[in-house]
């Protein structure tokens, strides 16, 4: 099952996507939930994707959102992937988090603006977990039954201000720099937590991130379990699990995003997030 966001008309929709058209379900024929989180909250009823009443459009004939526009929190875990063999001996005690303002996402193919305050804009290409049941103190045997479903993520991020002291959080959200879609697919549909998929980043065809998923050095189970340790989770929050080296800061010598560059982020199972990086006006 994959269900995207999306405006049609002026009007802010959710649906499910099947043969490559979206069926609208949050039109007012249908009518039970505005949007893709108040769905999750529900439980995300099967019911529902069987509506007669649900109109079909065409990608387009509409404009596609984040697939969780409107999250309580999006929590974002820095590297988290294996270089070499994984080395328990070598892990970080705890990860590393940081926060993303939802004011700095941006749909599958909309621009990735890089601001006119810096040239430093770099890519980031993860794995995005949407939280169906909320809860606190979750514990890492029940953490994946807390889980939705999962999407793509490029955390783009603006190296020079996140280093201008050491919290991230003015290079982690410019405006336009944090790519969310093209859509979600429903966990049972992908079942990351018994395997691993591959994870792949290009700039204009250029393969320049690989890994997978299994490589994670904090798992989806502990970042889920850590998370709600100091903050309540709820239906339709974003974690994003992290990122592997390959990325611009990390290569010799620096690489930076530049306007007309066309980035994506391919996952197994989920399918391409693509945006051109276009310059702020």
């Amino acid at each position: 099952m994959r269900l995207i966001s999306f405006v049609h008309d002026e009007r802010s929709s959710w649906g499910a996507v099947a043969d490559g058209i979206i069926y609208d379900l949050g039109h007012p024929a249908v009518g039970r939930f505005p949007d893709l989180k108040s769905f999750i909250a529900a439980g995300m009823p099967t019911d529902l994707l069987r509506h007669t009443a649900a109109p079909s459009l065409r990608f387009d004939a509409v404009t596609l959102a984040p697939v969780i526009p409107n999250p309580d929190k999006i929590v974002m875990a820095a590297v988290n992937y294996w270089d070499g063999p994984p080395d328990p001996d070598k892990a970080p005690p705890y990860p590393v988090l940081f926060l993303r303002l939802p004011c700095s996402q941006i749909a599958h193919g909309a621009a990735l603006i890089q601001p006119r305050s810096s040239q430093k804009l770099d890519f980031e290409g993860e794995l995005a977990v949407i939280i169906g049941k909320g809860g606190r103190h979750i514990s890492e045997p029940q953490a994946m039954r807390h889980v939705a479903g999962y999407s793509i993520y490029n955390d783009g991020s603006v190296r020079d201000w996140q280093k201008h002291s050491h919290q991230f959080t003015p290079g982690k959200n410019f405006t336009g720099t944090g790519a969310f879609g093209p859509w979600m697919v429903a966990a049972d549909d992908l079942p990351i937590a018994q395997s691993g998929v591959s994870m792949v980043t290009r700039v204009n065809g250029v393969e320049k991130q690989r890994t997978d998923t299994s490589r994670m050095i904090f798992d989806i189970p502990y970042l889920i379990s850590y998370i709600s340790t100091f903050a309540p989770l709820v239906p339709g929050d974003v974690i994003v699990t992290g990122t592997c080296t390959g990325f611009g800061t990390t290569r010799q010598p620096p690489e930076f995003l530049r306007p007309g560059d066309v980035v994506e982020v391919e996952i197994a199972g989920i399918g391409v997030l693509s945006n051109t990086v276009a310059a702020e006006e």
